[in-house]
């Protein structure tokens, strides 16, 4: 719970109010996205391409504890932003090669259903690195400001 004295909110809360930023609606939705396709993989006669779904939905539900909890302010031994970019633009690549693949060889309909949620996932992990890439630019930017005027 809450503590009413010290205004600190609880793990839920934060949770709660991250998930509804631009970031966190994004993550949530790559989770479920990797979630349903995990799931039409897995009905699939082919699941060999399980592994990119579970990895990716892994990272995504680490990161999104990570920023909702607001351990990235917490421990700076690692970039978090970086680490976010390099992610979501991995799993942009994976998900298109796995879902050509999955497309091209035919088989059966889960796996073109995998495959054709696959490639929107494409397109929600490449939106998801290029507003991370915009991000690293804004505070990079920010850093030259803020040493150029001392």
């Amino acid at each position: 719970m809450a503590d009413e004295t010290t205004g600190e909110s609880s793990g839920l809360e934060k949770f709660q109010s991250y998930v509804t930023t631009r970031k966190g609606m994004i993550l949530a939705a790559e989770i479920l996205l990797c979630l349903v396709i995990l799931i039409c993989y897995a009905a699939s006669l082919y699941g060999g391409y399980l592994v990119v779904a579970i990895c990716e939905l892994v990272f995504a539900v680490v990161l999104l504890v990570v920023f909702a909890l607001r351990l990235d302010q917490q421990f700076k031994v690692v970039s978090w932003v970086w680490s976010d970019f390099l992610r979501a633009l991995i799993g942009a690549l994976l998900f298109f090669i796995t879902s050509l693949l999955s497309l091209i060889g035919g088989g059966d309909g889960a796996r073109i259903a995998g495959g054709v949620f696959g490639l929107l996932a494409t397109v929600l992990f490449s939106y998801d690195s290029y507003l991370s890439l915009l991000s690293i630019k804004s505070s990079k930017a920010a850093a030259t400001e803020t040493t150029d005027g001392v």
